[in-house]
């Protein structure tokens, strides 16, 4: 690990002031993923600016019935409280399935959206070809090792994945993430907070380096009570997901879907809002024929490598899996 200076920060101002105009500086929040990259020689910040002082750990319920979570708020604070398990059980059930308890209780939510890919060459600075890692240097992942890697969304400079759990619900809740800069507060809409690799896959939010995180706003949503996420990986603890899906469904008396909110995780540079599956839903029956359509079409484009093509058959199961799940839940 390289040596790096710290300080703490005592309010959102002084945090985003001692880091604005230093590149190579970093916020420390839990430092569960950013630590570990530390130690691996992949980030090498020289100055870490700790702001696990600063009031931002809230869980709120807003006049307009939106619910405001603090980016410092525990992951499994956010899992175990009743505003998130009633209202958003999609959400509740994605940060329980990440991790360990142990890095739950430290992860946050801020942190937990700039999680870094876990890609095999990403993670070994001793492998040369990582455009994430280094621009211009290639994509081992490409011809390499590549079972964990993207089916959608990918470039021929990157095919890593996003771990996160937790922003694959957010995805399809349409949450809005607050940040706050040297030039004040902007939110951010969640379809837009994350990038895909493209020619610059080393971006991986639209957050500039001086802006830090302050809150995620989910949207007054009744029908995400009826929701559910499943991740599929390869034990059943304390694993990355090789597919997951996020999926809410507003059915009427009869049975069609009004309205739907589906994403997937595990597929793409960035958490996967399934459109085309979304449109297949709307205005249909929902059964098993159209879960299968829905799912058919929104892998239609999708691209498999030498050891991930299994991936888009899986996906596709995935996506009938979980909205069967969710039909069939009691309103």
């Amino acid at each position: 690990m390289n040596p790096f200076a710290y300080s703490r920060a005592t309010d959102p101002t002084q945090a985003v002031t001692a880091i604005s105009g230093k590149p190579h500086s970093k916020f420390l929040g839990g430092g569960t993923n950013l630590i570990d990259l530390m130690k691996m020689g992949v980030e090498t910040p020289n100055e870490l600016v700790d702001i696990n002082r600063l009031s931002l750990a809230q869980i709120e319920e807003l006049p307009d019935k939106r619910v405001r979570i603090g980016a410092l708020a525990r992951n499994s604070d956010v899992a175990e409280h009743e505003l998130i398990k009633t209202r958003y059980p999609m959400l509740s059930q994605a940060l329980l399935s990440g991790a360990s308890p142990q890095l739950r209780n430290m992860a946050t939510v801020g942190g937990n959206l700039l999680q870094r890919t876990r890609c095999y060459y990403f993670y070994d600075p001793a492998f040369p070809a990582c455009n994430k890692r280094k621009p211009g240097s290639g994509c081992g992942a490409l011809d390499g090792y590549n079972r964990i890697h993207a089916i959608l969304g990918q470039s021929e400079q990157c095919i890593a994945t996003h771990p996160s759990d937790m922003c694959v619900a957010l995805a399809a809740l349409d949450a809005i993430v607050r940040v706050v800069g040297p030039n004040g507060e902007r939110e951010i809409g969640f379809r837009d907070f994350h990038r895909l690799p493209g020619n610059t896959p080393d971006r991986d939010a639209n957050l500039a380096s001086d802006e830090l995180i302050i809150a995620v706003d989910l949207p007054a949503m009744p029908f995400a009570a009826r929701s559910h996420y499943l991740k599929v990986r390869d034990r059943a603890s304390y694993a990355f997901a090789l597919v997951s899906v996020a999926a809410a469904l507003d059915l009427d008396a009869n049975k069609n879907i009004k309205d739907a909110r589906v994403a997937l995780g595990g597929v793409a540079h960035k958490p996967w809002r399934a459109n085309a599956a979304e449109k297949k839903l709307i205005g249909q029956e929902a059964n098993e024929k159209t879960f299968q359509s829905a799912a058919e079409a929104e892998l239609a484009a999708a691209k498999g490598y030498k050891y991930n093509s299994y991936k888009i058959e899986l996906a596709k199961r995935s996506i009938a899996r979980t909205l069967n799940i969710v039909a069939e839940m009691t309103s």
